[in-house]
């Protein structure tokens, strides 16, 4: 699958886009396999187990927030059946679990299945299908092709950009920068990696050392203690949770002290920042679109506020420092209010229909700034990021938020 290369990051207002047919379709009931007068059945796949699971957080949250909707009465008077399967973060095992949910269970559509490797497997089997793949949980800039793949759209900012906003600001801000580069040896870690060359452009050579770990390696230490020994003064961690905390905590065990950059997908401070320990990761970068919960700034704001008391009333296990918890119920907001639309026209079509035609919505927990967008043409729902940096035990926000523009 070749790269869609079709927009940067600019600050600013981004122009919205004109969208049509953004319609309620209420009037005589049209279901397909996996919709009825009493249920909405969605499919979900996420690596509780394996080396991925401690995004396993995600689909427990969003079965709290099903099962909160069912309490309040469904969507336009249906239940959500949600069916939730382990892939252990193993694409063949991911292809298992599909095959299971399209064929057997016959669910509606998928909703927020889980890693850039394991939806790759699925991509073209659930476009041969015509089935939605919705709100992927993956940045991976293939997510966003409704030319190739009408049936797959993602969620969150794409890998490529967010690597090329860092390759920018590593310019702009390190003197005589030398970058060293850990990257899951995936198609997840090789989008933030292309990314990375796009946006250095002619200085890709400051690129000293590029080493990669398999998901089933058990540290990446001596990778760390290879890029420390390059002599680079800046490190760009592009690692799931586990990898991305044993990195950041590897260096500070061996004195290498590197401006750092890490990919939103590991920001947690539950998960990551606090394993690795906070006193290794003074200073680190992200590019955030979400508000963190455990940034006091948004103590007081509604959304915040909301946030909490539902996790307090149907989330109570759950650590409210991990954003994963945050991302979860932002994704499961978008998918609820995309089945809104689709009123008793629960059809495969008219659910992409719908996907397809949200204008600025605003979706709870997203940074201020920043909605949801997409159309026929406009697969990226979420386009803005802000950066971040780490200071004592939380994220501070710095500069504007970047929205994207078409290039």
């Amino acid at each position: 699958m070749k790269r869609t290369k079709r927009r940067t990051f600019v600050a600013g207002l981004s122009a919205a886009a004109v969208l049509t047919g953004n319609r309620v379709a209420f009037g005589q009931k049209k279901y397909d396999e996996g919709a009825s007068d009493a249920e909405i059945k969605i499919g979900h796949t996420n690596p509780y187990s394996g080396p991925a699971s401690a995004y396993g957080v995600i689909g427990r949250t969003i079965q709290a927030y099903w099962k909160s909707v069912n309490e309040t009465g469904g969507i336009n008077g249906r239940k959500i059946n949600f069916v939730t399967l382990d892939d252990g973060y193993n694409p063949a095992k991911t292809v298992e679990c599909i095959r299971q949910l399209v064929e057997q269970d016959k669910v509606l559509c998928t909703f927020n299945t889980l890693g850039t490797p394991t939806n790759t497997a699925i991509h073209k089997y659930m476009n041969q299908k015509k089935v939605p793949q919705l709100y992927v949980a993956t940045g991976a800039s293939k997510w966003g092709d409704p030319k190739h793949f009408p049936w797959t759209m993602g969620f969150q900012p794409d890998y490529h950009t967010e690597a090329m906003i860092y390759a920018k600001h590593i310019l702009a801000n390190i003197k005589d920068a030398k970058i060293g580069v850990l990257m899951q040896n995936d198609d997840y870690g090789k989008d933030y990696w292309e990314g990375m060359k796009d946006g250095l452009g002619k200085e890709v050579g400051r690129v000293v050392k590029h080493v990669t770990y398999e998901v089933t390696d058990p540290t990446v230490d001596s990778q760390v203690i290879q890029l420390k020994d390059s002599g680079a003064n800046v490190f760009f961690n592009i690692a799931t949770p586990k990898f991305a905390a044993q990195a950041m905590r590897k260096a500070g065990e061996i004195g290498w002290k590197p401006a750092q950059y890490l990919n939103n997908v590991s920001a947690s401070v539950a998960s990551v920042m606090k394993p690795a320990g906070f006193d290794n990761v003074q200073g680190v970068i992200t590019a955030a679109y979400l508000m963190d919960p455990t940034d006091h700034q948004w103590d007081d704001h509604p959304e915040m506020k909301m946030w909490k008391d539902w996790m307090a009333k149907h989330n109570a296990g759950a650590s409210l420092s991990d954003a994963s918890n945050v991302f979860a119920y932002a994704a499961s907001f978008l998918m609820q209010e995309t089945l809104k639309k689709c009123g008793d026209d629960l059809t495969r079509t008219n659910l992409m229909h719908q996907a397809a035609n949200h204008h600025r919505l605003r979706v709870p927990l997203l940074l201020p700034g920043i909605t949801v967008s997409t159309s026929a043409t406009d697969y990226y729902p979420i386009q803005a990021v802000q950066l971040s940096r780490f200071k004592g035990e939380t994220w501070e926000l710095f500069g504007d938020v970047m929205h994207a523009e078409s290039s």
